[in-house]
């Protein structure tokens, strides 16, 4: 079949605006061939080249004394100790996943998951951050199901423990659900594997599945809006086999055993173009590949479909030619295409050919280095009008409202169908703050959380996202891990609207000021733009990955109320109720500003906490629905009641001011708390007590039995 003219309809299609059409032109010197659009098109889109976001990922901290590899690799390397690295990463599958909710997630696990094993890691721990639109929506509960499914049937069968996460919903959702993936492995410090390719003549080695044209265009899909034509795209979903990935990363790691890997990348977006061409790119060399020799699942598959296939587990590598025969042999064993593909060369070019003929020849280092880079006009938000007439409500009916609530609600019934335990190393399942697991063999431990707050970004991006990173500090302090680093998912709407570009912006310069100060760098992350349906965009949500050590796991807080035990609040309470979940849920009201983040006192209140954890049974953050959803899910948690203080009111009870923790503990231990928290200037409040089979807030109660019945059966009965 002959190439199809390059129209500017088939250009735009691409993804590729005139003047970046023209600047090819310039590039090149002529028309680029069919199957150079198309690998212009994968390297140049919004999802590969970050061209909208670039010039403000480069202000975000980095750097650090534990940090071994931040971004630019597959994935953030992080030191723990005793020659132990910690390898994470957060990214995106939001399209795939609103077009075919069960492989869009599915793969999106697939996906995050290469990127941590590619680097010599195995994967100890998974996340999943989910944003969908209201219950009522037509398409929410079909893609609540798939969603769960996709991410327990390759979670599962691959063999990595869930152990945290979010699931939010939110009008903003309903033509474009998230589906934020995180992976987490353990490495040796002096065993983690790069991708720059090094050498001249070494071969290129493709490595695992076969291809086929599932996914092709998937990427440049990725950089743009949904629209009415939506279902249409569904041939550029990928589909996963979780089976053959287990079968890969077993591989890969035997491999890199044997010393035969000079450089390794996951084929992710883009396939086979991006991975050749970031290897070739990072190391300085041009690549030539050779596509009569790739596996291929389906037959007359042509060059442009084979170099922008997203077929899933398949790896890329850069081959130390002395050990082919050992390497193969690994491969062989594990029953996984092992084929030399083409080879680096000493010219700055990407050369591809098929069936004898060139059809690509383009200069390799302008793919990565020349594309377009954007300093795109941005509109700061403007600041929300003091709350108004400050809501009251029956502090029962007021719980009642938000644990009804599918946002607000257990979650059991999503990570049930998750396996958490695999492994056997997992210490604190999904359900609280943060996911625990020990580092098989040792005493320590790891703690992963992910947290956003979009309601606050959109309101105030920076404060919003001063406060991501803040309550994923909280979450890691409150099981007693020292917070190590971060990961982000830059998730908003169309960049080329100057209002949607200053969310970005002020989102970025809030994450960038709280990881600064709370010792936080980012390590690694993704950004996913045009999440917009017919011009709606959503709120914007810059989920934010956080991992933390413990040193020994005798000092985890892991413990529950016991009867009798005093709550005591660290941190001011003032009562903020702008922009809070009460506000939203029980009066359908989205104004005020959010609560404003002091990272002074969030570090002090945190440190406070991790220097006194031998006084602690159990601790939580309090974030949504304040003091009075807090202390009801860790009284639930016990199977007890509580009794708030009677002299609390709405404000009191359900505002959201950060850096608070809730602090279960005994009565001797709440009176040495007391005399430390002054010493270290700290807030200490007592405000109520543990025990009984009553759930009191201020003057009002109600059963425990009748509030735990609504919490845990609210979510299923929204969406069966």
């Amino acid at each position: 079949m002959p190439d199809p003219d390059l129209t500017p309809d088939l250009i735009s299609a691409h993804g590729l605006k005139p003047d970046e059409y023209d600047r090819i032109l310039d590039i090149l010197g002529r028309e680029p061939s069919f199957t150079e659009l198309g690998i212009f098109s994968a390297m140049w889109n919004e999802h590969c080249s970050y061209k909208s976001s670039k010039k403000w990922l480069r202000t975000l901290p980095t750097t650090g004394p534990q940090v071994i590899c931040g971004p630019g690799e597959n994935a953030g390397v992080v030191d723990i100790g005793d020659g132990q690295a910690v390898i994470f990463k957060m990214e995106s599958h939001n399209h795939p996943s609103y077009i075919e909710p069960h492989q869009g997630a599915a793969t999106g696990v697939g996906g995050i998951l290469r990127d941590v094993f590619t680097m010599g890691a195995r994967p100890i721990a998974a996340m999943n951050a989910l944003s969908f639109g209201e219950v009522s929506h037509a398409k929410t509960r079909s893609l609540v199901h798939g969603v769960v499914e996709g991410i327990g049937s390759y979670g599962n069968s691959f063999g990595v423990p869930t152990v945290g996460g979010e699931v939010r919903f939110d009008p903003s959702y309903n033509g474009n659900c998230l589906v934020n993936a995180f992976a987490a492995g353990l490495a040796e410090t002096d065993s983690i594997f790069y991708s720059a390719a090094s050498g001249v003549g070494m071969p290129v080695v493709y490595l695992g599945a076969k291809t086929g044209r599932d996914g092709v265009g998937g990427a440049t899909m990725a950089s743009a809006e949904f629209d009415e034509t939506i279902e249409e795209k569904r041939p550029t979903v990928q589909v996963g086999d979780p089976f053959t990935e287990k079968r890969l990363m077993e591989a890969c790691l035997e491999l890199m055993q044997t010393g035969a890997v000079i450089a390794i990348q996951d084929m992710g977006a883009a396939g086979l173009t991006c991975s050749a061409v970031e290897m070739g790119d990072k190391g300085g060399l041009g690549v030539r590949l050779n596509l009569d020799d790739v596996p291929q699942r389906e037959a007359e598959m042509t060059a442009y479909e084979m170099m922008l296939s997203e077929s899933q587990e398949r790896m890329l590598m850069v081959l130390d030619p002395t050990k082919e025969a050992e390497a193969r042999a690994v491969f062989d064993k594990w029953d996984l295409d092992f084929a030399i593909v083409g080879e680096t060369i000493p010219e700055d070019r990407f050369i591809v050919v098929h069936k004898g003929e060139e059809m690509a020849n383009l200069p390799l280092s302008t793919l990565s280095g020349a594309a377009p880079e954007y300093d795109r006009p941005w509109e700061p938000t403007e600041p929300s009008p003091p709350l108004e007439n400050g809501p009251k409500i029956d502090a029962i009916e007021g719980l009642k409202a938000l644990i009804s609530h599918p946002a607000y609600a257990s979650k059991h019934w999503v990570y049930e169908q998750y396996d958490t335990q695999v492994g056997a190393d997992t210490l604190r399942t999904p359900g609280f703050g943060a996911g625990v697991v020990r580092v098989h063999g040792t005493e320590k431990a790891l703690a992963f959380t992910s947290d956003v707050t979009p309601r606050y970004v959109v309101a105030d991006p920076k404060e919003g996202g001063k406060q991501a990173v803040a309550e994923a500090y909280r979450n890691l302090v409150s099981v007693g891990a020292r917070p190590l680093a971060t990961t982000d998912n830059m998730n908003f709407g169309n960049p080329e609207k100057p209002r949607i570009m200053g969310q970005f912006v002020g989102a970025i310069k809030g994450i960038g000021q709280a990881c600064a100060a709370l010792d936080m760098p980012i390590v690694s992350g993704n950004v996913s733009l045009y999440n917009e349906t017919d011009g709606t965009g959503i709120l914007p949500t810059p989920t934010i990955g956080a991992v933390g050590l413990i040193d020994d796991i005798s000092e985890m807080i892991a413990g529950l109320p016991q009867e009798g035990d005093l709550a005591l609040v660290i941190g001011k309470t003032v009562g903020h109720l702008g922009r809070s979940a009460l506000l939203e849920v029980a009066f359908d009201r989205r104004d005020g500003p959010p609560p404003p983040v002091d990272l002074k006192a969030e570090r002090r209140h945190g440190e406070f906490i991790l220097d006194n954890r031998a006084w602690l049974r159990a601790v939580t953050d309090i974030a949504d629905g304040g003091l009075a959803l807090a202390a009801f899910e860790m009284a639930e948690a016990a199977g007890m009641g509580v009794t708030i203080d009677k002299k609390k009111k709405t404000a009191s009870l359900f505002g959201e001011d950060q850096g608070r923790y809730l602090i279960a503990c005994s009565f001797d231990a709440a009176e040495t708390l007391m005399v430390a928290a002054g010493k270290a200037e700290v807030p200490i409040t007592h405000v109520g007590r543990f025990g009984g089979d009553q759930v009191t807030l201020g003057s009002k109660t109600a059963p425990l039995d009748e509030l735990r019945e609504i919490y845990r059966t609210a979510f299923e009965r929204a969406l069966g």
